[in-house]
């Protein structure tokens, strides 16, 4: 993954962070549980999109070779590789 490309995901998981962080306070604080759901929801919405960015990039880059790919990946076949991502989509989409 380029530099440009960690940055970005990195950036990503930090406000994800910082969005648990703010759940957590609110729980403590005996915020509003309406309140409490609304940040919730934005949290999952959040890593569902960090996931997704994160799938296409492993789709794009380990399993059709349009990039540089990770290492744990260029030992597989494609069919080994196949069968991960169904395993990562079924856990991904529960």
């Amino acid at each position: 993954m380029d530099t440009d490309r960690a940055a970005k995901i990195k950036r990503r998981v930090n406000r994800i962070a910082g969005q648990v962080a703010g759940i957590q306070r609110m729980v403590e604080e005996g915020r509003y549980c309406v309140e409490v759901l609304e940040q919730i929801a934005a949290a999952r919405s959040a890593l569902d999109a960090l996931g997704l960015e994160l799938l296409t990039r492993h789709l794009e880059g380990c399993v059709m070779g349009h990039g540089e790919g990770h290492a744990a990946a260029k030992g597989m076949s494609h069919e080994e590789l196949l069968a991960e991502v169904r395993t990562v989509l079924s856990r991904f989409l529960k």
